[in-house]
């Protein structure tokens, strides 16, 4: 009996040694095939952005000959008409903000153009130096992350009228500071003391992608909820 018991005994520990040391990989593999997703995510919408701007390019000299011929016959107002609707398509395409680093631009004005077609309503402020010493896939992944829960909590209240979202990022004291007010439906739920997302797939991968990135910087998140707003701050140091 004693033999059988030190058997049992010492499988249940293997097992947990195993356990032990197999959870981090598996959890730090999810994060990884995550990370992996939301950039490829991240650029097949800047592509697309980018693919609609190369399109209208490429059709400039057409407008260009309408224009003239429309000038040409005195068609005036027919070739105001034709510069409305111009103005009206390259709103569609021209980027929304110029914060000063290509990354952010490229995944602040992709989101905000899936925002807009949510029928949400943005305010968007954006200062970011072109070299801040943080690396272009980290920042992805924090904004990317940031603005689709923003996105997603929005999607969840039926009243377009009430749906927002508050965009925030400059440089202040040294750190790069972010910040993300979002409505939500009621009270944002929480496991603990962490917050957690309604998501489909991959539960809580984006905050804890979020969590890491902010711990490698040696930064700072703080997140708020109260009825009907969640509130993100980060700051991340550039010393």
């Amino acid at each position: 009996m004693r033999e059988l018991l030190l058997i049992i005994g010492g499988a249940v520990l293997a097992g947990g040694l195993v356990w032990v040391v197999l959870l981090p990989w598996y959890v730090n593999r999810q994060i990884k095939n995550f990370q992996d997703e939301l950039v490829d995510k991240h650029y097949a919408e800047v592509e697309n952005m980018y693919r609609k701007m190369r399109g209208w390019r490429h059709d400039y000299h057409n407008h260009m000959q309408v224009l003239k011929a429309h000038m040409a016959l005195q068609q005036y107002d027919q070739a105001g008409d034709y510069l409305d609707k111009l103005e009206s398509d390259l709103t569609t395409v021209d980027t929304v903000l110029k914060t000063g680093n290509v990354m952010v631009d490229a995944i602040l004005n992709s989101k905000l153009s899936l925002i807009g077609e949510k029928n949400i309503a943005v305010d968007a402020t954006a200062l970011v130096p072109g070299d801040i010493g943080i690396s272009g896939v980290d920042l992805a992944v924090v904004i990317g992350n940031l603005l689709d829960n923003a996105m997603e909590a929005c999607m969840e209240i039926s009243d377009e009228s009430q749906r927002f979202i508050r965009i925030y990022i400059d440089i202040m004291k040294k750190q790069l500071y972010i910040s993300v007010t979002n409505s939500t439906k009621g009270i944002a739920s929480k496991v603990g003391s962490s917050f957690v997302t309604t998501k489909s797939g991959n539960h809580g991968y984006g905050l804890l992608r979020i969590d890491s990135i902010v711990h490698k910087y040696h930064g700072y998140i703080n997140r708020q909820a109260e009825d009907g707003i969640f509130a993100t701050e980060i700051t991340l140091p550039l010393e």
